[in-house]
């Protein structure tokens, strides 16, 4: 959620900031609204000082022996005034709030306006491979080493879903050991969180109510309120971005560094693309799930550390890659700042993203009411928060079998990987 004190500062440049992301936002009508929500909050604030003054007096006329019926009939009459001033407010506070939980973060001054075609890439790893024969669509290579039964994955499930097997399992459990090991070792803290979360997460983690159809959600009676719905989490951050909800930390304690494993689920509305069979795009893949809380001024050293940690996990695994500066139009709502790290898939002859580093500084703070206390002047201010894929394995694999077949239809075993392989060196028919 954007700084409501910053919109009536000076909201020519949240608007000037929004417009990197092709939007066009006009507050006049926001900020006349909230100026008269806080006219009717002083009025309001007086009548109920009065009221408290005049209900002081009707005991004292009573014991004095004295009338109290005008002042009894005044205090009725102001009662029914506060009333009605109450739910005035009430709604104009309630649609302020719809207001400013639409609005997306503001972009970082650093990134480019416009969408994904202004994207700019900072860094290339490596070089494509190439094959002196005819190399092989991951589909079919997984499908040939008996690693993955689509047929059978859509059969239980339906399209988009897919059955990890034999070598496969293992290559699948062999990447998030992988992951798991190096988080450790960088002092970062495991979590295994809920699968299920309530509609409050999602609203805190920004994916709400803007993106509310893209999660698979638990039927509930239509009188359901909506903070009592339940969904099932679309990916890690969801939840870890809400274990301090409603809470003050201290200044010394952090930066918080955690991960945590889960699948992934999503509905990912929309057809899918022929290239994109496979792997590329499911309704449930495994990921683990790089995220910080930090000091305002720790934020930008956090994002560094945490696209560092991306790109070192995909350079672990040997594989050509890209990272990627996001133009303000193909970042997230909720995000600042966002770098992709995307692996070459030579069958669709471009660049799939693994990881996404991203800053949403105080945006996801403001929404879940997360502080922090500084040691210096005890006063309480908005963390950051940061996150990154770390990473998703539904793309690695698909990588790892294309940029590491050969001519005999084998495919090499990224050798960080063989020790949670018993010390196996390749996927043979």
């Amino acid at each position: 959620m954007l700084d409501i004190q910053l919109i009536r500062k000076d909201s020519d440049l949240v608007s000037q900031a929004l417009a990197k992301r092709g939007l066009e936002i006009d507050f006049s009508s926001f900020l006349a609204e909230d100026q008269l929500r806080r006219q009717k909050i002083t009025e309001v604030e007086q009548m109920k000082a009065k009221r408290n003054k005049l209900s002081a007096q009707v005991p004292q006329l009573k014991k004095a022996g004295q009338d109290a019926t005008e002042v009894l009939a005044e205090l009725k009459a102001l009662s029914d005034s506060i009333k009605t001033l109450d739910e005035e407010v009430n709604q104009l506070s309630k649609d302020q709030e719809i207001f400013l939980l639409a609005l997306p973060n503001m972009p970082d001054d650093d990134v480019v306006a416009g969408g994904k075609e202004n994207n700019q890439v900072e860094k290339i790893y490596g070089t494509k491979p190439e094959f002196d024969f005819e190399p092989l669509h991951h589909v079919d290579l997984a499908e040939k080493l008996g690693l993955i039964d689509y047929t059978r994955g859509a059969k239980l499930s339906g399209n988009g879903f897919w059955i990890y097997k034999g070598d496969g399992a293992r290559l699948e459990w062999a990447l998030l050991n992988y992951f798991i090991d190096t988080h450790l070792a960088d002092g970062y803290e495991m979590f295994l969180v809920p699968h299920i979360l309530n509609y409050q997460s999602g609203l805190t983690a920004g994916q709400f109510p803007k993106f509310e159809e893209d999660v698979y959600w638990f039927e509930t009676e239509e009188e359901t309120l909506k903070q009592n719905m339940q969904f099932i989490l679309p990916t890690a951050e969801t939840a870890l971005v809400n274990l301090y909800r409603d809470e003050i930390l201290e200044e010394k304690d952090l930066p918080k560094k955690f991960f945590a494993y889960s699948p992934c689920y999503r509905k990912e509305a929309g057809s899918y693309r022929a290239e994109e069979r496979g792997m590329i795009r499911g309704h449930q893949f495994n990921k683990v799930e790089m995220f910080q809380y930090t000091t305002p001024e720790d934020s930008p050293k956090a994002f560094a550390e945490l696209v560092g940690k991306a790109c070192k996990l995909v350079e672990g695994l040997g594989l050509h890659y890209r990272l990627s500066r996001l133009a303000a139009g193909d970042c997230s709502a909720s995000m600042a700042k966002t770098w992709d790290i995307e692996v070459w898939i030579p069958s669709m002859n471009d660049f799939k993203e693994v990881s996404s580093a991203s800053n949403a500084k105080d945006y996801q703070a403001r929404r879940g009411n997360m502080r922090y206390r500084k040691a210096d002047d005890n006063k309480t201010y908005y963390v950051h928060t940061l996150n990154a894929s770390g990473l998703a394995t539904s793309r690695v694999i698909p990588a790892i079998l294309e940029q590491n077949q050969q001519a005999d239809g084998s495919v090499i075993i990224p050798e960080v990987l063989r020790k949670y392989m018993g010390g196996q060196e390749r996927l043979a028919p």
